[in-house]
C-alpha cells in the first residue's frame, strides 16, 4: 500500500485531502500545517513515507524550502507539489518534485497522479 503525507496548512483541505486518499486506498501516514512541522514529523517516520503531497505557501517555511530539506533527510521520497502558483512549477521540478499538480484540482487529478508517479494504472 502507498503511503503518503499530507503537508497543507488549510485545515479543510488537509482533511478533504486525507478522506479522498483513504477512500482510493492509500495509507495516510499523518498530516502536518507547515513545512517546520512537516520536516519535524518526516525526521520521526519509520519507514518514510512514499509519497508527500507538500502545498508550496504555508506558514512558518513555504513549500520550496521545504521540499529542499526534505531531499537532504531522504531523497527516495516522492513529493508532489502543489499550488495555485504555477509560476513555481519549474524551480520545484528542478529542486526534486516529482510533480506538480496546480490547485485547484480534482480527485481524479490527485489520483491520477499519485498513480503515474507509482506506475499503478
Amino acid at each position: 500500500m502507498v503511503s503518503i503525507f499530507i503537508v497543507e496548512d488549510d485545515l479543510s483541505l488537509q482533511r478533504l485531502y486525507g478522506m479522498m486518499l483513504t477512500t482510493f486506498g492509500f495509507e495516510v501516514v499523518d498530516k502536518a500545517s507547515n513545512g517546520k512541522e512537516a520536516i519535524e514529523k518526516f525526521k520521526s517516520f519509520s519507514p518514510k513515507p512514499d509519497i508527500i503531497l507538500l502545498d508550496h505557501r504555508m506558514p512558518v517555511k513555504n513549500g520550496i524550502d521545504t521540499t529542499i530539506e526534505l531531499i537532504k533527510f531522504n531523497s527516495h521520497t516522492k513529493i508532489i507539489f502543489t499550488s495555485a502558483d504555477n509560476s513555481i512549477k519549474g524551480r520545484a521540478l528542478e529542486i526534486g518534485a516529482i510533480s506538480f499538480i496546480e490547485k485547484p484540482f480534482s480527485v481524479i487529478q490527485l489520483q491520477t497522479e499519485i498513480n503515474r508517479v507509482f506506475n499503478l494504472v
